[in-house]
């Protein structure tokens, strides 16, 4: 059994506690990469109504309180003149908030400072692990 209200409000409390913009999720098709953007964007102030996977669109943009989350969902991802075309780079550079999954189709574009990096895997029945580096 999971405790998730405690255990999503501690986790977010840690993340928001690293002060990085850039957060790297790892984790296999239905592990819940979108569902702890969700709890992410709560946690920060704003409405986790809004926030939908980027599958088709590549990036999503919320605003919570004033500011932009920019989220990225890169599996549909067929070239890396793709990323180049939506402007990836700016995204990165705007010093907001940039939540990717599937990082690894683009690991050569990423910076390697202000990043955290999460990994997420099913544990138990409906239950989830999470583990940072």
């Amino acid at each position: 059994m999971c405790d998730i209200e405690n255990d999503h409000t501690r986790m977010m409390e840690y993340v928001v506690s690293q002060q990085k913009h850039i957060y790297l999720l790892h984790g296999i098709l239905g592990a819940g990469k979108t569902t702890w953007v969700k709890y992410l964007v709560s946690h920060l102030g704003g409405d986790a109504r809004q926030v939908d996977s980027p599958t088709f669109s590549i990036v999503n943009t919320y605003e919570v309180n004033g500011n932009q989350i920019h989220h990225f969902d890169l599996y549909r991802l067929e070239s890396l003149e793709e990323i180049e075309d939506i402007g990836f780079m700016e995204y990165i550079d705007s010093g907001n908030l940039c939540i990717i999954e599937w990082p690894e189709k683009i690991a050569e574009f990423l910076p390697i400072e202000d990043v955290l990096t999460l990994n997420i895997s099913l544990h138990l029945e409906k239950c989830r692990k999470y583990s940072f580096s």
